[in-house]
């Protein structure tokens, strides 16, 4: 009687074990913030049971439509203070052109342990809308973000065959490192594409718009020029042949 349970115990350990090799990763993405300035928030439970999953390096890559963009500057600020560990793929990121000018971009972002889950990572991805077009209808433009690409990296295989992509993946081993490794690439299961609503005007404000706006630049040109009229000092130096 006393060796049934320990019979049932271990075999549902067994149960448990292989259910979790054969389990593929879940991932959850958010957008956090509203207006231009948006974070999206990316999540994944590997489903390992396993303390050497902390050893590997996982990284996800996001496409981001010519909507949206990063600021390699910001990117930069947040590595120093550990926050966020992003290389941009793509090059010459123009943060100013508007989005019927601009053209995709590719993030490597590198994420973290998540401290409320065991075996899972987490990272957090400043984002940027582009300024569009006016529009005639009723001022919503959406622009679609597509699922991202997990890619992990280890020095033993943990996940399951079924959960890999056949082809591997060569990139950086981090931001600040020019040494490149072997990634492989991951089968999710669950993620949903993300529908950002992003702020545009209307046609019909566009004279109301330019004239506020050469009103108010000339209002405070001329408060400038007067201000140094008043208070400047000039002086005028008469040069010689």
């Amino acid at each position: 009687m006393d060796i049934l349970p320990l019979w049932i115990i271990s075999l549902l350990c067994i149960l448990q074990y292989t259910y979790a090799q054969n389990k593929c990763p879940d991932v959850m993405q958010q957008i956090l913030k509203d207006g231009f300035h948006r974070d999206l928030l990316i999540k994944i439970n590997l489903g390992i049971f396993d303390e050497g999953i902390r050893n590997c390096t996982v990284a996800t890559k996001v496409h981001l439509p010519r909507g949206l963009y990063v600021d390699p500057y910001e990117l930069i600020s947040l590595q120093k203070y550990n926050l966020t560990e992003a290389l941009v793929i793509s090059d010459n990121i123009d943060l100013e052109v508007p989005e019927y000018l601009a053209t995709d971009i590719t993030v490597l972002v590198y994420m973290k342990p998540d401290s409320e889950c065991q075996f899972c990572f987490k990272a957090l991805l400043p984002l940027h809308c582009r300024y569009h077009r006016p529009t005639k209808d009723d001022g919503r433009i959406f622009t679609v973000l597509q699922s991202p690409e997990i890619l992990i990296s280890c020095q033993k295989t943990f996940l399951s065959v079924d959960c890999l992509q056949e082809t591997e993946i060569e990139a950086p081993c981090s931001q600040q490192s020019i040494n490149m490794c072997r990634w492989d690439s991951l089968k999710l299961k669950n993620v949903k594409k993300l529908k950002l609503q992003i702020p545009v005007g209307f046609n019909h404000h566009l004279t109301l718009v330019c004239a506020g706006t050469l009103i108010t630049t000339i209002l405070c040109s001329s408060l400038i020029l007067s201000s140094l009229y008043k208070h400047g000092h000039f002086f005028f130096v008469q040069g010689s042949l």
